[in-house]
This record gives C-alpha cells, sequence and structure tokens, in this order.
C-alpha cells in the first residue's frame, strides 16, 4: 500500500498528519475515481465522529468536493456504518466518514465508501492516493459558474439509521437490563434511542462528548468502568462502542468479558442451528483466538482466516458468498444486513437471541473456551515498520518462538495499520510460557527496530 491509506482508511494527528489541506486534496481525488464522468453533480454523504477536529475536516472535505461540482450531503455525527448504509439508501456516488475509530481525541481519519455500501479495495485507494500524489494524469480542471458543488444536510439520517438497525430484529428486548458505555463518542447520538425503542431499561455512560473525551478511559478500548458498573448493579450485560460504533464488546451478567470472538461464537451457532449460517462458514482473521477455531470445527462449521482488518474480512466473506464474520476486536459482519462492521447491529442480534432463547449471557460464552493470548505493542518509526519484513534477527526470534509454542500455540508479528506500532501476539495453553515468549520477541523487536 501507498504513503496515505491504512487498512482503514487515512489516520494521523489531526492538523499535523491529516491536515485541511489533505482533507481537501482527498475529496477532489475521490470524487474524480468514484463518479461517473456523465454526471454533472455527484452526490457525496459526509459523516463525522465527534472528536474536535471532525468539522474542520469536514469542511475540508466538503470544499474540496465542491470545487469539482459534486452534491454534499452532511450527516452530522453518525456511526460509520450509518455511512454505509445512508449511501445506498440516498443513492448517494460515495459515502465518507470522518473518524479515527478507536484512537483518542487528537486523532482523526478518513474512510471513504463507494456507492454500495463497502470500503473501497486496494486498487481504488491507490488510484485516489496517485492524484494526490501527483502520480496520475487525470484531468485537474476545475467546474465554474453553476457547475460548482452545494452543501445541504440530511435532518432525518440518525432517524433513518435507527429505523435500520431496529427492522434488523425480530425479537424485542423488552425486559433485558442493559449498561450502554458509548465511548462518548458516535453511539452517543443513537444508542439511548434505539436500545430503548426497542424494549430494553438502557443506563447510558459515556454518551456526552466535548470533543476531547471521545474513547478517553471508557468504551471498547477501556472495559473497566463498564465491568465495574456490571458487577455492581443488576443488569443482564454491558454493552461497550467505540468511537464510531462499528465495533461491538460486552459484559455478562456476572462481569466477565466477552469479546469479539465469543460474541461471533454464539451468533454463529444460533445462526447455523437456524439454518442462516452461509456454508456453515464464518470468516475471521489471523488475530482471531484459536480457541474459537477449534469451537468451529467440534460444531460443524469451516473457518476461514483473513489479514487483520474487517474490510479484509468481508471481501472474503463476498467472494465466497458467506454471510458472517468478524474480529476479535468486536468488528462483527451481519452481511445479510449491513456492508460493515456494526456494533450496534451486533448487540441487537446478541441481545435479541437472549430474549429469543430466555438465557444468560454467562450461559453462552461458555461454549467456547478461550486459549491464552497476550499482546505486546511496541512503538517504532516509519523505517522500523519497513525493517521488520526483512531484518533477519527479528525473523530468527519469532521462528524459534513458534519451535518452542509447536502445534498448541503460535506467535504473529505485524505492524499495525493505523497507529505507529508493531504488535507481538503470542497465544497457547500455558500463559506463563506466552508471557515468556511475547517479551522475549518483544525485547529483540525494541533493540532491533525501535
Amino acid at each position: 500500500m501507498g504513503r496515505l491509506f491504512g487498512t482503514d482508511g487515512i489516520r494521523g494527528i489531526a492538523n499535523k498528519d491529516l491536515t485541511c489541506e489533505l482533507a481537501t486534496q482527498l475529496g477532489r481525488a475521490a470524487a474524480r475515481v468514484l463518479t461517473n464522468k456523465s454526471n454533472r453533480h455527484p452526490r457525496v454523504l459526509i459523516g463525522k465522529d465527534t472528536r474536535l477536529s471532525s468539522d474542520m475536516l469536514e469542511n475540508a472535505m466538503a470544499a474540496g468536493l465542491c470545487s469539482i461540482g459534486a452534491s454534499v450531503i452532511t450527516l452530522g455525527v453518525v456511526p460509520t456504518p450509518a455511512v454505509a448504509y445512508l449511501v445506498e439508501k440516498y443513492k448517494a456516488d460515495a459515502g465518507i466518514m470522518i473518524s479515527a475509530s478507536h484512537n483518542s481525541f487528537e486523532y482523526n481519519g478518513i474512510k471513504i465508501f463507494s456507492g454500495d455500501g463497502y470500503k473501497l479495495p486496494d486498487d481504488l485507494e491507490e488510484r485516489i492516493e496517485d492524484i494526490i500524489l501527483g502520480k496520475s494524469d487525470i484531468s485537474h480542471e476545475f467546474p465554474q459558474e453553476d457547475g460548482i458543488g452545494t452543501v445541504a444536510h440530511a435532518d432525518s439520517a440518525v432517524r433513518d439509521y435507527i429505523d435500520h438497525v431496529k427492522n434488523t430484529v425480530h425479537f424485542s428486548l423488552d425486559g433485558l437490563k442493559i449498561a450502554i458505555d458509548s465511548a462518548n463518542g458516535s453511539a452517543s447520538a443513537t444508542a439511548q434511542a434505539l436500545f430503548t425503542e426497542l424494549g430494553a431499561e438502557v443506563t447510558m455512560m459515556n454518551d456526552a462528548p466535548d470533543g476531547i473525551n471521545v474513547n478517553l478511559n471508557c468504551g471498547s478500548t477501556h472495559m473497566e468502568g463498564l465491568i465495574e458498573y456490571v458487577k455492581t448493579h443488576e443488569v443482564d450485560a454491558g454493552v461497550a462502542f467505540d468511537g464510531d460504533a462499528d465495533r461491538c464488546l460486552m459484559v455478562d451478567e456476572k462481569g466477565n468479558f466477552i469479546d469479539g470472538d465469543f460474541i461471533m461464537a454464539i451468533c454463529a451457532l444460533d445462526m447455523k442451528s437456524r439454518g442462516k449460517l452461509s456454508g456453515s462458514a464464518v470468516v475471521g482473521t489471523i488475530m482471531t483466538n484459536l480457541g474459537f477455531q477449534r469451537f468451529c470445527e467440534e460444531n460443524g462449521m469451516r473457518f476461514e482466516a483473513t489479514k487483520v482488518g474487517d474490510r479484509y474480512v468481508l471481501e472474503q466473506m463476498r467472494l465466497d458468498g458467506y454471510n458472517f464474520g468478524g474480529e476479535q476486536s468486536g468488528h462483527v459482519i451481519f452481511r445479510d444486513f449491513a456492508t460493515t462492521g456494526d456494533g450496534q447491529l451486533t448487540a441487537c442480534q446478541l441481545l435479541s437471541l437472549l430474549r429469543r432463547r430466555e438465557a444468560k449471557l454467562s450461559s453462552l460464552a461458555t461454549l467456547m473456551q478461550r486459549y491464552p493470548q497476550t499482546m505486546i505493542n511496541i512503538k517504532v518509526t516509519p523505517e522500523g515498520k519497513l525493517a521488520f519484513y526483512t531484518d533477519h534477527t527479528v525473523k530468527a526470534a519469532i521462528d524459534k518462538a513458534a519451535a518452542a509454542l509447536g502445534k498448541e500455540g503460535r506467535v504473529i508479528v505485524r505492524p499495525s495499520g493505523t497507529e505507529p506500532l508493531l504488535r507481538v501476539m503470542v497465544e497457547g495453553r500455558d500463559e506463563g510460557q506466552i508471557q515468556q515468549i511475547a517479551r522475549e520477541v518483544a525485547d529483540v523487536i525494541e533493540r532491533e527496530l525501535s
């Protein structure tokens, strides 16, 4: 991939890495690549999360789009999956989400969806990048007079998205008491109405965004507060979203943490039992827990792994005609209802399942046995990220670790697609052993590449 796009769009520190100038250029380039040349005024949606820089980047993107004649429709603060859904509902040519997902407020990002609601494949991102970097000979002429674009606002965006998610639920949440941590992010605009209208008794947490508190010691990356609340209050489940609400993690009624692998195990087995799991298959990533893979084998389901990133999970699902997949991080894709990971839709599906089966979340979470897994993140420079692929000392350390684990474990080292990090993940049956091995590999990386 090039110098701008990572595994989930463009991301960086706002006004430093991700500037207004870059956002304007991106708006122009994206519209040129994604719209039909015969369409004089292509329609492009822009949604955003709650971080301070989102307004600035929204306006810069809109300016770039209008400068080449696009009709821009702003959605306001919405979840990322709302953009993916509304771009098709509103018959737009493209959709743009301004968000840095789970990152802290100083970061921001730009994700692009094509007119069918799917994230862009690598080749289209590369074409956009080539225009911005001056590698493309595409025309840079700008329209004048009545060729200049306009900006309008969609007042019904939040309502339309909430109604869409509600329509995917066929068993109400009546009687369920839930606590929701909206991470002071996009779910602050939608979650209370959505889950209350479905019948749940809702306690909201971290739903007062101020521009700088998104993901701050809350949400799916900081589960401690939600876990403590569930332990000290009588609720059936705790639900946590990230800044743009495209991922969901949960807490059972006893205060136990339920990650994306457990959520997928519960939902996949239920779908299979009802004949709703296409190909009796689930798509995950190389980071999916070995316990989940064993669970699939034991229950007559096929597991397929992709590179890390929900976009790659979705690409594999589309290629093979599967309808369910996701990531341990909580990006779960119900392709019968959505074209991307949707945290609130995922929570609705799982909570509805609990009501339909009159089950406790803790009892269903025991279906899968999780292998101990440890992760160490190591800060590196961009040069260190590149050197990782060719450094023989690092490779030797990884090979030694893999040999020590044998068939009952594994080690995966990969560069983060969204942060300046190398991630060391080690998994196996012996927790003490995997922690020691992870530390040994991390020490070599820090010595060689940091």
